[in-house]
C-alpha cells in the first residue's frame, strides 16, 4: 500500500465542510479517477494529499509513515507527489525548458546540463521538443498543460495528482492532454485524477471513486461504477439524471405541494407540458390515491422522478413500507386507464423488504 487515508475531515473558516469523512487506500500502480458533482470536496482532497491544505482531522500514511506528524519531512514527501493543476502555472518570463529545469536544479541540486537533457527527453515524449525554447504564451492551452505534466515528471514522483487537467482547455485540444495521461498510465505511473471526463475515466482507470457530500460514497472498478453502480447518487450522476424527490412520513403531508414542485421541475428542465401533466397524473393517481391513501396504516414512502437529459426519458420510482402487496393488480378501471395513459411501462417489485413501483413516463 502506497497511501492510506483515515477519517479525513476539512472544515474551513465559516463552517464550510468540503470533506467530512474520507477513507481510502491507494496502491502502487493504481490509476484512480475521482468523479462527482462540483463542490463535493474533490479538489480539496487532492490539495490535502499534496499538503497544500491542512486537514482538520484525520491521518494520511505514505509508505506506512504519518505525513502529518510533526517530525515528518514534508518536503521529501512533496518531491514524491507531483501535482498538475487546472491552470498551467508556468512562469511566463521563462522558456518552457527553463520552467522544467527550475525545480530539479533548485530542489534536487541536479546539474543544469542533466536537467536540460532530461527536460528535452520528456518534451520529446509528449511531442513538444520543438517548443523547448518557446515561452508559455506562444503555446496553445493543450501544449501548456502537456508542459505542466512534464514539469511534474521532472521530479521523478511516485504519485501524480491531476486536478481537472482539461477543464481550462478547448474541447479541440483536450484529447492531446488525455493521450499524455493515458501514456503515463500504460507505463505504470500511480495517478489520482479528478476529472469530469467520464468516458476517459472509464477507459483509463483501475478504480473509480465517486465523491458526494464530502464522502467517497462508492468505489470500485470502472465496470462496477459505470455499468452497475450500487449507490443511487452514483447512478444518477453517471446517467446525468436530474432528480426531484419527496419523503412522505406523516398523515398531514402536503400532497398538493409536491404536485407544484413537479410543475416547477418540468419548467426548469424544459420538459414538455404534456409530459409534466403525465408526471402529475402518475403521482396523484398511483402514489397518492391508489397506494398511500389506501394503506391501512399510513406508510412511510419515498417518491422520485429522474429525468435523463441524454435519453430524454423520465422514470418514476416509489418505495413504501407496510404489507407487501402489488397495488397495480387492484386498480379500478378509471384509475387504471389514467395511469396507463401516463406510463409507457409500470411494474411492481419487492426491494430490501419494501414495496416498490417503477414506471416510465410516456413522452407522446
Amino acid at each position: 500500500m502506497l497511501i492510506k487515508v483515515e477519517h479525513l475531515k476539512k472544515v474551513f473558516d465559516g463552517g464550510v465542510c468540503p470533506l467530512s469523512d474520507i477513507n481510502c487506500e491507494i496502491n502502487e500502480g493504481d490509476v484512480i479517477s475521482i468523479i462527482g458533482p462540483s463542490g463535493t470536496g474533490k479538489s480539496t482532497f487532492l490539495n490535502i494529499l499534496n499538503l497544500l491544505e491542512e486537514p482538520t482531522e484525520g491521518k494520511i500514511f505514505y509508505e506506512g509513515e504519518d505525513i502529518l506528524a510533526a517530525d515528518y519531512d514534508r518536503n521529501a514527501y512533496r518531491r514524491q507527489v507531483g501535482m498538475v493543476f487546472q491552470s498551467f502555472n508556468l512562469f511566463s518570463h521563462l522558456t518552457i525548458v527553463e520552467n522544467l529545469m527550475l525545480a530539479p536544479v533548485k530542489l534536487l541540486d541536479m546539474p543544469r546540463q542533466d536537467a536540460y537533457d532530461k527536460a528535452i527527453d520528456l518534451l520529446r515524449l509528449v511531442g513538444l521538443k520543438d517548443k523547448a525554447l518557446s515561452y508559455p504564451n506562444e503555446l496553445s492551452g493543450g501544449q501548456q498543460q502537456r508542459a505542466a505534466i512534464v514539469r511534474a515528471m521532472m521530479m521523478d514522483p511516485k504519485v501524480l495528482l491531476f486536478d481537472e487537467p482539461t477543464s481550462a482547455l478547448d474541447p479541440a485540444v483536450t484529447g492531446e492532454v488525455l493521450a499524455v495521461i493515458k501514456g503515463l498510465a500504460l507505463n505504470g505511473m500511480t495517478m489520482i485524477i479528478v476529472t469530469h471526463e467520464l468516458t476517459f475515466a472509464k477507459n483509463i482507470s483501475s478504480r473509480i471513486f465517486y465523491m458526494d457530500g464530502g464522502l467517497i460514497c462508492e468505489e470500485g472498478t470502472p465496470e462496477q461504477i459505470f455499468d452497475n453502480p450500487a449507490n443511487e447518487k452514483t447512478r444518477e450522476f453517471i446517467n446525468k439524471l436530474k432528480v426531484i424527490r419527496c419523503h412522505v412520513d406523516k398523515e398531514n403531508f402536503d400532497f398538493p405541494s409536491f404536485s407544484s414542485q413537479i410543475v416547477e421541475f418540468a419548467y426548469k428542465h424544459m420538459i414538455k407540458k404534456e409530459t409534466a401533466d403525465r408526471m402529475g397524473q402518475l403521482y396523484e393517481e398511483l402514489c397518492c390515491i391508489s397506494i398511500i391513501l389506501k394503506c391501512a396504516v399510513f406508510p412511510e414512502a419515498d417518491i422520485s422522478f429522474a429525468y435523463s437529459e441524454e435519453k430524454g426519458e423520465i422514470d418514476m420510482t416509489m418505495t413504501w413500507n407496510g404489507p407487501l402487496s402489488d397495488p397495480i393488480k387492484d386498480l379500478d378501471p378509471l384509475t387504471s386507464k389514467i395511469i396507463m395513459s401516463a406510463a409507457s411501462e409500470i411494474r411492481y417489485s419487492i426491494s430490501d423488504g419494501l414495496n416498490r413501483v417503477d414506471a416510465k413516463i410516456k413522452e407522446k
